[in-house]
């Protein structure tokens, strides 16, 4: 059984339109394209993606997990609106020892993470996205692209804290959930994929920079050929 993760109702809801949603933090079985997937909500941000993660990984044998979801694009001309990408690897770039002028050094505090892979892990996981797929027997589209994610607490509010995060992470999308979900999962030794719709011009509030409706709308197909390819 693979295991499918979404942040929100709303996210499942548009991924699988006559899924049971499970309530957050729980998670129900559902048969898709002939396949067994456990769909699981975590709530939003790292630390309940986290906490789901554990509660998913306790007591079951899993075959993999999928993180489906919306972002936001660092750069819409390189990765525009409404496009569906998956990540080669995910950036937590709050840990660290903060410095004067917001910057985060990870090694600063001397502490890693823990290991994923045989490999510390500082502030960042590097994925296999098209072996993880292969593994999972799941199917990836000629026409996504392949994202570098960043997964953040607080959403990028300003232009010039989404050109520091773009340069300083090499990040293509943003999210709130990736990393923790893709460090879980990889240091328990499955495959891990993460596939995201892409909503927003990170670092906008303007209403004329988000794509909100459309990007849910797009994770049925998303999820369509993963799981039916």
């Amino acid at each position: 059984m693979i295991a499918v993760v979404t942040a929100t109702a709303n996210e499942m809801r548009a991924a699988f339109p006559d899924a049971p949603v499970p309530a957050q933090g729980q998670a129900v079985e559902y048969t898709f394209g002939g396949r067994g997937l456990l769909l699981a909500v975590t709530g939003v941000g790292v630390v309940n993606a986290a906490l789901s993660a554990g509660r998913l990984l306790a007591g079951r044998t899993l075959e993999g997990a999928v993180n489906l979801g919306i972002a936001g694009a660092y750069d819409p001309d390189e990765y525009p609106l409404l496009s569906t990408c998956y990540a080669w690897q995910e950036t937590w770039p709050e840990y660290g020892l903060l410095d004067e002028e917001g910057g985060v050094d990870p090694r600063g505090i001397g502490f890693p993470q823990g290991e994923a892979g045989g490999k510390p892990v500082w502030n960042r996981v590097k994925l296999n996205p098209v072996n993880d797929a292969a593994a999972m027997g799941l199917g990836l589209a000629d026409g996504w692209l392949r994202a570098s994610g960043v997964t953040v607490s607080g959403v990028t509010g300003t232009p010039e804290r989404a050109g520091w995060l773009k340069m300083s992470c090499n990040a293509d999308m943003e999210n709130m959930e990736g990393f923790a979900l893709a460090y879980a999962f990889i240091q328990a030794g499955l495959p891990f994929l993460e596939v995201r719709t892409l909503s927003n011009l990170v670092g906008s509030r303007d209403s004329g920079d988000w794509e909100m409706k459309g990007a849910l709308k797009a994770l049925e197909g998303a999820a369509t050929t993963l799981f039916s390819g």
